[in-house]
């Protein structure tokens, strides 16, 4: 029995190793015959293992969990192993680096540097006031809703996509953009963080944080596990709007 060829894809990345003194920004052409089920994560290891061994590319789960394999395809940015090949009927898929981020090479960025800076400036912990944490008794009992709406905001995998797909971030280089927006409004609303509005404000309260914000949306419209961000910004726009 005569199995149906796969048709030929077109797989054009950008490359670029910014160490190299004579590396120059150019695209490679690949052309590869899809299969069932390819995903774009597939397809860069086939091209990869069979045709540039050069090419880099983040990968760590396969799964969408991790958030390492995102780039930008044709203009949008993306997890790899999420993006399939056949949503893509003209068969070409352009590739480059997600920007807002420092480039290692081709497609691989450093989001790691970027998240812990953000983490920093909007100072990403529990604040309990100095009050130490008695392990011997009971857990603090927490209103089921509002647990949901805390390990709602934890679900983000720190992928950056909202970040690169952030017209404001673009703009302004110091921008926290939405995930840094996302992380204060989960340590808002979790009862065990007893900072005030007042306080929130000194950490985001300017437009490099909370009104710098243009909402264009581009962030939940991209965010590759559907968190409610622009919910969560226009909240905390309009609780520390008064504060001004």
């Amino acid at each position: 029995m005569s199995v149906e060829k796969g048709r030929e894809i077109t797989i054009s990345v950008l490359k670029f190793n910014p160490r190299s003194k004579v590396s120059k920004p150019h695209y490679v052409d690949y052309k590869l015959e899809e299969t069932p089920g390819m995903t774009l994560f597939i397809a860069l290891m086939k091209i990869r293992e069979e045709m540039d061994a050069d090419l880099s590319f983040d990968f760590v789960c396969r799964a969408g969990i991790c958030g390492s394999c995102g780039m930008v395809v044709n203009g949008k940015p993306a997890l790899a192993c999420r993006t399939l090949i056949a949503n893509y009927p003209e068969g070409k898929l352009t590739l480059l680096p997600m920007p807002a981020f420092e480039l290692i090479k081709d497609l691989s960025i450093n989001t790691g540097k970027w998240m812990d800076d953000m983490s920093k400036k909007v100072e990403s912990w529990i604040v309990s006031n100095g009050e130490e944490t008695d392990i011997s008794k009971m857990e603090e009992r927490v209103d089921p809703d509002i647990a949901d709406q805390t390990f709602e905001l934890d679900r983000c995998i720190e992928c950056g996509i909202c970040v690169a797909s952030c017209g404001t971030k673009l703009m302004r280089p110091d921008f926290i953009g939405p995930v840094g927006l996302n992380r204060v409004a989960r340590f808002e609303v979790d009862p065990h963080d007893t900072r005030t509005a007042e306080d929130f404000y000194e950490l985001i309260g300017d437009d490099d944080g909370i009104f710098g914000c243009m909402s264009l949306l581009a962030c939940e419209d991209h965010c590759p596990k559907h968190l409610p961000l622009q919910n969560k910004i226009a909240y905390l726009r309009r609780k520390l709007v008064a504060l001004r």
